[in-house]
């Protein structure tokens, strides 16, 4: 056959098969849009009010029967209400006196959402294409050992657990005490995080493999930005759930969404602003509840029937810093980018800290143990601080982070 013809025919076989595979792509390009939207549709109920913040965000007034944990398998057929409150004991709200305890809520030149709705923050395509990026849960179980409290921290790098890093006051590892919630106040900062590096302060709450955290956290994989947000957090085995993004968490507060942004932050030295967190489990119903600021104003709840480990008790809780970066990436600041000096006005923390007993009663924290994952990055120091009249116990913790160890 002539060479020139066997040219052609070769020149046409290649644009053939490139345009195939570029008809496949468009092709998957539209079957993943059409997955997203499909998504969206799920996650973004139809909105009785629509609110607009003063940070530029904005939030979706669902009704509350209509909210996107009803879609969870296990509570098809809840019998839940808006006006749900739990069953507490007595909560010690003597350790919690605070003036600089804000709530974040949605407040806008409208008002916020109407009686008998809840606030869910609009999810784009954008936030479903980014958030594919979320690093893997952070481990429910690390082996290392842990220092006690009257211990001195030493000068110790320990290997990454899948990029996560802690500067962390827990409970004992041999302890056999029920837990039914913890509690905190924590100072609000804004550490400087780029790409899909975390930083966050938390209370954790687990039992097995089974985990709820609240706090807050500057993480631009899950937000689009670098804002403080408060952040709720559950892990189930496997699976993991931040805020409304997948079915679990019932909202019943209508002020106060789970992903809102704090204008009001922690400046170093200058002035500090703190918020109150508590997770408690109702002695009646046995969910778990959120509950925020100096009233205790009820946020909304995990219910019992979701877990399996969780259904009774929590047999380990942590309070601090937690951060992440990827691997060969520098390790982000936490708290207030620097290492603690064991002064409140310079340091973040958590103050006040405290559990709630098995019969529901709040416990302050004495009997300690206190980690870093690497003493380099962060620091933690446990210890009580007069405040006027007042004795409170603060984990402070924090530190410049680092580059990534070869």
């Amino acid at each position: 056959m002539n060479p020139r013809i066997v040219r052609q025919i070769l020149l046409v076989l290649c644009f053939f098969l490139i345009y195939n595979v570029v008809q496949g792509v468009e092709e998957l390009s539209k079957l993943e849009d059409m997955e997203l939207e499909k998504q969206l549709k799920i996650l973004n109920k139809p909105a009785i009010k629509i609110v607009k913040t003063k940070y530029g965000d904005t939030y979706d007034c669902i009704n509350f029967y209509k909210q996107h944990a009803f879609d969870h398998p296990l509570l098809k057929d809840h019998n839940f209400h808006p006006q749900m409150e739990p069953t507490f004991a007595e909560i010690k709200q003597n350790s919690y006196d605070s003036t600089t305890n804000r709530l974040p809520t949605i407040w806008s030149k409208d008002g916020g959402c109407p009686s008998g709705t809840v606030p869910v923050k609009r999810i784009t395509k954008e936030d479903l294409i980014r958030q594919r990026d979320l690093p893997s849960p952070e481990p429910a179980i690390f082996d290392n050992e842990y220092s006690n409290y009257n211990s001195e921290q030493k000068a110790s790098y320990m290997p990454s657990y899948g990029g996560y890093k802690r500067a962390i006051v827990r409970t004992p590892k041999e302890s056999t005490t029920k837990y039914t919630g913890a509690g905190m106040t924590t100072s609000l900062f804004n550490p400087h995080v780029e790409g899909k590096q975390i930083s966050a302060s938390r209370i954790r709450i687990e039992k097995g493999s089974e985990i709820l955290q609240a706090g807050w956290r500057v993480d631009p994989t899950l937000y689009g930005d670098n804002k403080t947000r408060l952040f709720i957090h559950y892990q189930i085995g496997e699976t993991q759930c931040f805020n409304t993004l997948c079915p679990g968490f019932v909202q019943v507060n209508r002020d106060i969404p789970l992903d809102s942004s704090y204008g009001n932050l922690t400046q170093r030295g200058v002035h500090t602003w703190e918020i109150l967190m508590y997770i408690y489990r109702d002695q009646a119903y046995g969910h778990w509840w959120l509950l925020l600021g100096q009233k205790y104003d009820l946020v909304g709840y995990w219910p019992n029937i979701i877990f399996t480990e969780l259904a009774q008790f929590a047999t380990k809780i942590e309070w601090g810093g937690s951060v992440y970066s990827p691997p060969g990436v520098p390790e982000p600041p936490m708290g207030s980018s620097y290492f603690p000096i064991g002064n409140s006005s310079f340091d973040g923390y958590c103050r006040s800290i405290a559990y709630s007993n098995e019969e529901g009663d709040s416990v302050d924290i004495h009997n300690i143990f206190w980690y870093t994952d690497n003493i380099f990055a962060y620091k933690v120091i446990f210890k009580y601080l007069l405040e006027g009249s007042n004795n409170f116990l603060y984990v402070l913790y924090g530190g410049p982070g680092n580059k990534a160890q070869v």
